[in-house]
């Protein structure tokens, strides 16, 4: 048999999976990977994997091409196949349909694999991270990353709709965006340059002109943490609106993600089913800091003085199922320096707390330049060294606010994922830079 094919060809010819089943169709070339075989002396079964299904073949000793039944049962899992054949109706057969082959071209063979990509995997995260590119091969994580997808499109529908700019913000920064230590260093030619950890500044100054601006950005945060919650480099969706204060943002906020999750049921029932999630759509609920403190009291639970505790996070997500809990009025010292005091010991900032677990930190900017001095001051931060940014609000600078909201912790908590690795596919924390 070839090992090569005519890709154009294929590309023109080749029939998906699912439409098999779903079509009225006889002769068909599919191409995918081989998910098993088994040989039962005069019968041969062959599963061909594509991005859509999977299809019993089935060879029989004197119907089927003798060198094509000779194979069957010798192509090694995940190696990559064409097969030509013609389809026949099977109440036996997964689906109602099987492919009886005529032709089998073995585009590339699989070596002995590294890890168990079956479906019933008990190969552990680590390891299977190490061999990410296999792992990927496995249908529960194809799902992962298929509502991941959905998250970043409906994100992104969603804002259109708000008639919001997206944007594209620059990764290397002269200086801390958000203050700390936290900081990953660069080389960038002669000057020492850091990676972002949040495009906070930018979208403020383009939300000072063009009103409405969101974008997902990556950002880097060198903490030396090693959670199943926290990464080194990750996603957000970050928005920010002129003339707006924090509960304005809150509820753009609010009716993205609920969007969002719309989107997901509507669009990935198959990944849902697959991954044994059953989803709602969120509702809200708002309370201030003391607020939530008071509760915490009742329940026994820790919170810090300017902080909510991860223990804090979980009961109000016990508390309050499948709602978006917002709690606002956040005491000052806990906010970064660009969010707008409210009195002496409070401010505009917020976090929203969805499924036992921040999903969100927002709040209104500081939009004048003598406050904004005096809050890099009061965080032991250089003026100088926001120069630019705090001369961006000297020429008609409005009101405004905004937030961010990280993608792949998002994802673990719609999916119910117990490490946040899962929905990255190449993840990078303390330990990991490969593959």
């Amino acid at each position: 048999m070839e090992n090569s094919i005519d890709l154009k060809k294929l590309t023109e010819n080749r029939i998906l999976v699912k439409d098999i089943f779903e079509k009225d169709v006889d002769k068909v070339e599919i191409a995918g990977w081989v998910a098993n075989t088994r040989d039962l002396s005069k019968v041969k079964f062959l599963l061909l994997r594509d991005l859509t299904a999977t299809i019993q073949v089935v060879g029989i000793n004197g119907k089927t091409d003798a060198k094509v039944f000779e194979m069957m049962d010798k192509i090694s899992k995940e190696s990559v196949v064409v097969i030509r054949g013609t389809v026949k109706e099977s109440k036996q057969a997964p689906g109602g349909k099987e492919l009886n082959p005529t032709e089998i071209i073995i585009l590339n063979e699989a070596e002995e694999l590294l890890i168990d990509v079956s479906d019933f995997s008990k190969t552990e995260l680590p390891k299977r991270l190490d061999n990410r590119f296999l792992d990927l091969h496995r249908k529960r994580i194809q799902a992962i990353f298929k509502v991941e997808s959905t998250i970043m499109q409906s994100f992104r529908e969603f804002m259109v709709k708000e008639n919001a700019v997206e944007a594209v913000f620059p990764s290397i920064i002269g200086s801390s965006s958000e203050g700390g230590t936290d900081l990953f260093k660069a080389k960038y030619f002669e000057k020492e340059v850091f990676l972002s950890q949040s495009c906070q500044l930018y979208k403020q100054m383009v939300a000072c002109s063009m009103e409405k601006v969101f974008t997902i950005f990556t950002v880097w945060r060198a903490e030396k943490h090693n959670t199943v919650r926290h990464l080194n480099e990750a996603r957000q969706l970050d928005y920010e609106q002129a003339f707006a204060d924090e509960f304005v943002v809150m509820d753009v906020m609010a009716r993205c993600v609920q969007y969002i999750i719309e989107k997901v049921i509507e669009i990935n029932k198959e990944e849902l089913d697959l991954l044994e999630v059953k989803l709602k759509v969120p509702k809200t609920k708002y309370m201030t800091f003391a607020e939530a403190s008071e509760i915490m009291k009742k329940e026994k639970v820790h919170v810090g003085k300017d902080d909510l505790t991860g223990e804090a996070e979980k009961k109000l997500g016990e508390l309050y199922p499948d709602t978006i809990v917002f709690v606002h009025d956040w005491p000052l010292a806990g906010k970064p320096f660009y969010i707008m005091p409210k009195g002496k010991d409070s401010s505009s900032g917020f976090d929203a707390i969805y499924k036992g677990m921040e999903i969100t930190s927002g709040g209104q900017r500081v939009h004048l330049p003598d406050l904004l001095i005096e809050r890099l001051k009061s965080k032991k931060l250089n003026p100088k060294d926001f120069k630019s940014y705090v001369d961006s609000f000297r020429y008609g600078a409005p009101p405004h606010a905004g937030w961010g909201l990280g993608l792949e912790r998002l994802t673990m908590l719609i999916l119910g994922l117990e490490n946040i690795r899962e929905a990255v596919m190449f993840p990078r924390d303390r330990d990991r830079t490969t593959p």
